[in-house]
């Protein structure tokens, strides 16, 4: 999972961020990745920001400002707005951080690339079949052993019906 702790809809750097994740979104779909924004906006601000840059992944509000006091990462050089300061996480499976991207300055932030390098290797982490070219893989296969390939000793059926 990417998690982005954002500004809010009116800040033009968070509106290109959210452009250029809009693309790599897609790709994170097929990937079986998910990715979640949270803004100190409110509902309304959060809706517009969502469908200004075209997004079809969650955006949550916390005009409470509850994320930023708990991490305590208020943006103290904007006292009009109070956000909170941009972080962009990579999560693992159970919400481990993998990586933690600070971005005050736009170019403190995951670039697309980044964000793909590093679902790369998080996948590559916990996906023990990564690599079916390796011959104990297509052995293991040939002798049914089906729970060591996605989905992991389930049927597709079941795996679409724990999706949301």
């Amino acid at each position: 999972m990417v998690l982005v702790l954002s500004r809010g809809g009116f800040c033009p750097k968070d509106r290109r961020q959210h452009e250029g994740l809009v693309q790599l979104h897609r790709e994170m779909e097929v990937g079986y990745c998910r990715l979640v924004t949270i803004s100190t906006d409110n509902i309304t601000e959060t809706n517009e920001f969502r469908t200004g840059v075209g997004a079809h992944w969650p955006f949550l509000s916390d005009p409470g400002r509850k994320v930023q006091k708990d991490l305590d990462i208020p943006e103290y050089t904007d006292p009009l707005h109070n956000p909170m300061i941009p972080h962009t996480l990579v999560l693992e499976p159970g919400l481990v951080v993998y990586k933690i991207y600070m971005g005050y300055w736009f170019f403190g932030r995951a670039t697309v690339e980044e964000l793909r390098q590093d679902l790369r290797a998080v996948t590559k982490k916990c996906r023990p079949d990564w690599d079916i070219t390796k011959p104990e893989f297509k052995a293991a296969w040939e002798q049914g052993k089906k729970e060591l390939f996605y989905p992991y000793g389930k049927t597709y059926a079941q795996t679409l019906g724990e999706q949301d």
